[in-house]
């Protein structure tokens, strides 16, 4: 409370009004330099209290600062301090340079005010003239906060519009950065600049998931390897990122279309400035996968009875898929296939019948053992092997081609930057040094790899010896493994009820995935 003190001139009493100054900055910018706009601000608030010596006014030594927080809510370290202060009685007055300063919001100015009424606490601003104490006063109060939230709002409105034309021309506004990119800030505004390193660790783990089929699968192998997703650096030196990788994360990654070269705004894509990490067609496989795994499970994780042929067997009559079922009599399960049409709209709705599953699995695995006693089968899987091969060829020269770019623009921007002083050059120089080092490692990765695939071709022999055993590979599986293989090397089977056949088409890269299951078959033998 107030303390009375006697005036030596005319010896009336003068109570002491104990002055709490309030600084706020909306932005962090500029708050590193030693005198700064909160300086500024407490600055013109003491010269106030000053002037006001004779009527008792004293500043009190406590700093009320909230450099970096909006006025457009009450989240904010330093007023959360002070309106502690007066509940406990230490204040009695509150300066403030101006009155957006204390808040830009009506409702939220009104809480406050609501509390200096409470305690008996005045608000003074320097920059700004008026007596709250009477209702112009008030009016005129309301209606300056009136016109700083309407500022604030208006503000908000432009930044909104501004980013959504800048995502719209693909450009990238922000936020945190992703696995595979780095921000280069030294052209004026951010751009995203590709990564080498984790550019090829992005398109391992995007064929990984391809591979393996689930994200706890996928997740257990990048923890084994040690691999983290993105960690960067901020401002004030502290590290974000750099964790493990957990189902969310993977998710999030496989999900971004910012490896695809866009970028993402309100649900439409938009071609980005950056250059794309993951081809199209790979990331459109990865979305299917994660559709249908989201949907209706793995096939394989969520096959409990042995259905070799779910969600690969067709009606041909309909067109729709045939679900696997069972009925049951005392302690024995029969399992057939039947269409899902039929199940949900009646025997009238097609006229296929259902299926004893185990025959028709069955006849689909002798239709796959027929593959290496038909030599123009032979050949056709020789010319789609070799196509496989051609293709992961060319996939590693688009990324050599990439990083040889990549490389290039990295030597030019440090011979730029060599040129130049100021604070964060070296810290610069040494971020693209270490890029350029991990990007000639990558090619020379990149090097190893073309020179094993050119010695690894499939020949028809090759092709031949894959299916030389396969009576003896197929009873080395376990039925999860034999659903996963007819899974890699089947894209559909279609009954056909009126001639009592069925039609089996092939992966293009199934045979070979399944000559790669033998050698690792044959490894293990021995």
């Amino acid at each position: 409370m107030s303390r009375a003190e006697t005036n030596s001139k005319n010896s009336r009493p003068v109570q002491t009004t104990r002055c709490a100054i309030y600084t706020r900055k909306s932005s962090d910018e500029g708050l590193q330099q030693e005198f700064n706009s909160l300086d500024a601000q407490r600055e013109a608030a003491e010269a106030y209290i000053a002037s006001q010596k004779a009527e008792g006014w004293v500043c009190l030594p406590d700093r009320y600062d909230d450099g970096g927080f909006t006025g457009g809510n009450m989240e904010r370290p330093g007023l959360r301090r002070l309106l502690a202060d007066i509940s406990a009685g230490r204040i009695d007055c509150v300066v403030v340079y101006k009155v957006d300063r204390l808040s830009r919001s009506l409702m939220d100015f009104a809480k406050i005010v609501e509390v200096f009424e409470r305690h008996g606490v005045s608000f003074v601003s320097v920059t700004q003239h008026f007596n709250t104490t009477n209702s112009m006063g008030r009016l005129t109060l309301n209606i300056l906060l009136s016109f700083a939230q309407f500022e604030r709002e208006i503000i908000g409105e432009r930044i909104r519009d501004k980013i959504a034309a800048s995502r719209q021309r693909g450009k990238w506004t922000g936020g945190m950065p992703v696995l595979g990119y780095d921000v280069d800030r030294t052209d004026g505004g951010p751009k995203l600049v590709v990564n080498p390193m984790e550019a090829a660790r992005v398109c391992e783990i995007f064929d990984m998931y391809l591979e393996r089929g689930t994200l706890l699968s996928v997740v257990a192998e990048l923890d084994k390897r040690g691999w983290r997703n993105k960690a960067w650096k901020l401002r004030d030196g502290r590290v974000r990122g750099g964790l493990a990788f957990d189902k969310c994360r993977l998710h999030d990654l496989l999900r971004n279309v910012l490896y695809t070269g866009k970028v993402r705004y309100k649900g439409q894509a938009y071609a980005g400035e950056h250059e794309a990490i993951v081809p199209d067609d790979v990331f459109a496989r990865v979305q299917r996968q994660l559709q249908q795994n989201g949907r209706s499970g793995n096939p394989l994780l969520r096959n409990r009875y042995g259905s070799l042929l779910r969600q690969l067997l067709f009606c041909k009559a309909c067109g729709r898929a045939m679900t696997h079922t069972f009925t049951g009599s005392g302690n024995r399960r029969y399992r057939y296939y039947a269409c899902t049409n039929k199940s949900k709209r009646g025997r009238h709705a097609c006229p296929g019948r259902s299926l004893p599953a185990a025959e028709i699995e069955r006849a689909v695995v002798d239709e796959i053992r027929c593959i290496g006693q038909d030599p123009t089968v032979l050949s056709e899987t020789l010319a789609s092997a070799r196509a496989q091969a051609e293709s992961a060829l060319q996939a590693l020269q688009e990324e050599r081609h990439r990083l040889e770019r990549s490389l290039t623009r990295l030597q030019a921007d440090l011979r730029r930057l060599t040129t130049e002083a100021g604070p964060g050059v070296p810290e610069r120089v040494a971020e693209l040094n270490d890029q350029a080092t991990a990007a000639e490692r990558r090619l020379s990765e990149i090097s190893a790899s073309v020179t094993a695939l050119n010695h690894e071709l499939v020949t028809e022999g090759d092709v031949a010896a894959a299916f030389a055993d396969f009576d003896g590979l197929w009873a080395t599986l376990s039925p999860r493994e034999q659903a996963k293989v007819l899974h890699l090397l089947v894209r559909r089977v279609e009954f056909d009820a009126s001639e009592g056949a069925i039609e089996v088409s092939f992966h293009e890269a199934g045979i070979k995935a399944l000559a790669q299951k033998r050698g690792a078959g044959a490894e293990e033998a021995a």
